[in-house]
Order: structure tokens, then C-alpha cells, then sequence
């Protein structure tokens, strides 16, 4: 059996389960939200778990795509009988990123 190197970072509020290489597509990231915190490493066969994160584990990301726009969803709104009807649409904005080193 092979191990995976992975950890599980929190990123804009969400948890993600990351590899070295991989892409990976979030919320629209801003200076507020874009350092991800560590709350799990898994390397070697060998899991060290935060408490509630792990101070001194890095994670370098490469933003590959920085405006993303996510499928669009339609809401519709409908009441029976009083002619209410509404229509709202809602597209979201996302950020592609791809994992580089986890140290």
C-alpha cells in the first residue's frame, strides 16, 4: 500500500483535503481569507492532528486562475393563487488554485 502525503486545510471559512500538485477550486479569495490554516498533516504514513490548528506546517498555493465563474443557479419563487412570481439568478465567482509544496 502506498501512503499519501495530504493535509487538511481551512480556507475562506471551508475545509479541504489537499495534496501536493493538485488543483483545487475555492470562493473568490481576498487578502482576508487567503492564508489557509492546517488543521491535519498526513505524511509518510504518520498523522499529526491540530489542536485546532498546526503551528510551523506551511502550504504554498499558486493561484492559477484568479476569476472563475462557477455554473449558474436560477431560483424561482412561487406562490399559489395571489400572482407572486420571482425569478433570481445567482452565479458564483471562484478562484482555481494548485497546491506547490506542503512543508
Amino acid at each position: 500500500m502506498k501512503n499519501l502525503n495530504y493535509a487538511v486545510i481551512k480556507l475562506g471559512g471551508k475545509q479541504y483535503i489537499v495534496s501536493e500538485g493538485e488543483e483545487l477550486i475555492v470562493d473568490k479569495l481576498t487578502k482576508h481569507n487567503s492564508a489557509p490554516q492546517v488543521l491535519l498533516k498526513s505524511f509518510d504514513g504518520k498523522v499529526e492532528i491540530g489542536k485546532p490548528v498546526i503551528t510551523g506546517t506551511k502550504i504554498d498555493l499558486k493561484v492559477v486562475k484568479d476569476v472563475e465563474k462557477g455554473e449558474k443557479i436560477r431560483v424561482f419563487k412561487y406562490k399559489a393563487k395571489s400572482r407572486y412570481r420571482k425569478t433570481i439568478g445567482f452565479r458564483p465567482v471562484l478562484t482555481r488554485l494548485r497546491v506547490e509544496k506542503i512543508h
